[in-house]
């Protein structure tokens, strides 16, 4: 009763049970187009062949079936095998952040020059990343340009070992290059399953596919005992019906398919499920994230809160043009109800351009949005030994609290400083030349790149990893 937390709730236990319905009945009656030979073997062993030989339709049985099996708690560790953080199903835990997502292009903070994604880019990403206390994971931050597509994917995974000790989520495009992904892990780290700090990442197609190299993904990470994403992108009024009821809908259909899939693998596999809604620009033809599919992915949480899964939300990086108002202003947006609701994972800080150019800039100033968003949501006490019965007493009226019993013992706690901009008074400001915000950012940003927290296994991991790769 003495802890004020402040909360951000969007359905109503009926409205929840409403969705819930809604997608089943999307289930059993249009089903999902399921590529794959083996999936399909799969769900045929379950519930039988169907007419239409592509097309599953799963009765609700079967999907209650999956959600009842599914583990709710799911331990992560850092690739040194210690323990990191807990993905919960009941909503309660603060959401963790990581850095990403397969950006093709790096906006360069030393001279603001967009260029491919090369490999080094691939290394000061993922520098950054372990760098910022703000993150807890490392998502693949970009698609290295400056090596060939048979083993670019490759390379990317090594430097982002070689850079972090952070949890990472894989997103490999190419199935012919998953299993290899996972045996370079294996191959330099050991156990990839005992203590697992590898997250694979997979999507169906919206609407209605299980795409053969997504069943396939999916069947190799249980098999090799790894926890995995399982989250689908939908764009009302695309791939997605255009109301929030519709997306909502399909997109929840959709995880109940993939999440039923994977406990036909195996009973018990440990996933975590959510949804990266977006709005469709007609006259454009692009996709990008506004308040309302923001709020729908605050809906999409709290689905998975009522099936006890852990949740993995989107990010709020999307058509920004730097680090500037436009993407700060959904960043906001993002992070603060992310933490405010009953997000879990929100994976994908940094990108822009429709995440299409990973920005440093971008990650840096998201990683103090996230601190003082997680101050926010943190609440406070309302406990009798905070009030301060005692110096209010003492004080009386008309007196100050600067030296009070409670100021002296909390002051240095009560403090809040941003990580990037300095308090600056206007005289201050002017004596120091004005400074820009966006200079300040970017002085950071260089300084924090100069100077990355290097595991002191880098070197090691690289030569391991690249002798690995050269066989």
């Amino acid at each position: 009763m003495t802890k004020v937390t402040p909360k951000l709730q969007v359905l109503t236990a009926e409205q929840k049970k409403k969705v819930h319905c809604d997608a089943v009945y999307i289930l059993e009656n249009t089903g999902v187009l399921v590529e794959e030979n083996g999936a399909r073997s799969l769900f045929e062993k379950a519930i039988g062949k169907s007419q239409n030989v592509h097309r599953v339709r799963i009765p609700g049985e079967l999907i209650q079936w999956a959600i009842d099996v599914s583990p709710s708690t799911i331990n992560i560790c850092n690739r040194l095998g210690d323990p990191c953080f807990e993905l919960t199903g009941d909503g309660t835990r603060a959401p963790v952040f990581g850095i990403g997502v397969t950006n093709l292009h790096y906006q360069d903070p030393f001279d603001k020059e967009i260029k491919p994604f090369h490999r080094q880019h691939m290394s000061a990403a993922a520098g950054l990343g372990n760098t910022l206390g703000g993150y807890d994971f490392i998502s693949t931050p970009g698609v290295i340009q400056d090596l060939g597509p048979e083993n670019a994917e490759l390379f990317g995974v090594l430097e982002m070992l070689a850079n972090t000790t952070k949890p990472l989520v894989l997103l490999i495009s190419n199935y012919e290059l998953f299993n290899p992904a996972l045996d370079l892990c294996q191959h330099i780290i050991g156990d990839i399953s005992e203590a697992p700090f590898l997250i694979p990442y997979v999507n169906p197609i919206t609407p209605l596919v299980l795409n053969a190299e997504t069943t396939l993904k999916m069947d190799a990470a249980i098999k090799r005992g790894l926890p995995l994403i399982f989250s689908n992108y939908g764009m009302s009024g695309a791939t997605c019906p255009i109301t929030p009821a519709g997306t909502l809908a399909l997109l929840t259909a959709e995880l109940l398919a993939g999440l039923v899939f994977s406990q036909l693998v195996k009973k018990g596999a440990p996933v975590i499920l959510g949804s990266l809604p977006a709005a469709f620009d007609m006259k454009n033809a692009g996709s990008f994230y506004s308040p309302q599919t923001l709020l729908l992915n605050l809906a999409c949480a709290e689905m998975m809160v009522s099936y006890n899964i852990p949740h993995c939300g989107t990010s709020g990086s999307g058509n920004g043009w730097g680090a500037d108002l436009l993407a700060g202003t959904t960043l906001c947006m993002n992070h603060f109800s992310s933490c405010l609701g009953s997000a879990g994972m929100v994976p994908f800080v940094g990108g822009n351009f429709d995440s299409l150019v990973f920005s440093p800039e971008l990650v840096v100033y998201a990683d103090d949005v996230i601190c003082q968003s997680r101050k926010f949501a943190s609440g406070f006490s309302l406990e009798d030994e905070k009030i301060g019965f005692s110096d209010i007493e003492n004080i009386g009226p008309g007196g100050n609290f600067l030296m009070s019993d409670l100021t002296t013992k909390l002051f240095r706690d009560s403090q809040f400083s941003s990580k990037i901009w300095p308090f600056l008074t206007l005289d201050k400001w002017r004596g120091q030349n004005q400074p820009t915000a966006e200079k300040i950012l970017r002085d950071r940003t260089c300084e924090l790149l100069n100077n990355p927290a290097t595991p002191e296994d880098k070197d090691e991991i690289i030569s391991k990893g690249e002798a690995f790769l050269a066989s």
